[in-house]
């Protein structure tokens, strides 16, 4: 796949392969609708389970942007790597999903996207750590540009530039999802002095703040980093870890909370035009409807 592919529609993958992906396999994924990268059931459920938008990734500044979550399960990497950072390289470890999580009053929390767990030879539980993964918001219509492309698969697909193009949309991502998560699921987690970890692109961690990191013996929270890189010999993508932040809970926290302020003079230049917009159209000079009708 080339990077000027992007220059020509917003697709990267649908239903795990590049677009660009003729292969007898790629086709039979894409005809019955399958899921590579371990999902709940084998097909695609994005979206909608009877017709699913089996986009894993779309096109932004020439890379390929993890927009399902679903897509991070790729050979359990994210699994693996979370727990050898919990529990180290020599213990007995699985995962459990979609674990309910409640506060001190039973009210809930939301779900952990993954809790690894660590057990001995009894099978006692040990010690536990969340993973909660993150992929990225899409403004604008995919579904468009997918349907079209699903009604005629070609290597040579565009979708030219228009209105309601779609692009990832990394502020919703950070300020509607993982912050608020982070928040709260991770506060309870905070106060049981239990590990975090997060699984996201890197592309989506440096439109974060950036955050003040420790050493990986002090970490509250590891986050794993990842990037989609091409393969040429397979002709697809691959889940690569590109980088491991360590982070203590609470100056991360505050820093990706605390807004940076812009220049104050802007802001009353703001308030100023409007206050003169204001005064100008509730002017005394300005004629009344009374003086209209009277002329």
């Amino acid at each position: 796949m080339t990077k000027n592919q992007e220059n020509k529609s917003p697709l990267a993958e649908v239903f795990g392969f590049p677009i660009g992906n003729t292969s007898a396999k790629a086709q039979r994924y894409r005809e019955q609708k399958l899921c590579p990268f371990n999902n709940k059931v084998p097909n695609c459920t994005k979206d909608k389970a009877n017709n699913p938008l089996g986009v894993c990734s779309v096109w932004h500044n020439n890379t390929s942007v993890i927009t399902c979550p679903t897509r991070f399960r790729e050979e359990w990497l994210i699994i693996e790597n979370a727990a050898n950072f919990a529990f180290g390289l020599k213990s007995n470890w699985t995962s459990l999903s979609e674990i309910k999580l409640s506060d001190k009053n039973g009210q809930s929390a939301g779900n952990i996207d993954f809790v690894l767990v660590q057990y001995n030879h009894k099978g006692q539980l040990i010690d536990f750590v969340s993973l909660e993964v993150q992929g990225v918001y899409i403004s604008g219509n995919l579904r468009n540009p997918f349907e079209a492309y699903i009604n005629k698969p070609s290597i040579d697909f565009e979708w030219p530039p228009a209105y309601n193009y779609p692009k990832p949309d990394y502020l919703s991502s950070s300020r509607k999802r993982l912050i608020p998560q982070m928040l709260y699921k991770g506060g309870i987690f905070q106060s049981w002095k239990r590990k975090q970890t997060v699984a996201l692109q890197k592309s989506f961690f440096e439109t974060l703040p950036s955050l003040p990191t420790t050493t990986k013996s002090k970490a509250d929270i590891a986050w794993f980093l990842y990037d989609l890189v091409f393969n040429k010999d397979q002709n697809q993508n691959n889940l690569v870890l590109v980088d491991t932040i360590y982070t203590e809970f609470e100056p991360a926290l505050l820093r990706v909370t605390t807004p940076e302020p812009g220049d104050v003079s802007d802001f009353i230049n703001i308030l100023q035009n409007r206050l003169d917009e204001h005064l100008e159209k509730n002017s005394p000079d300005a004629p009344s409807l009374t003086d209209i009708i009277s002329s």
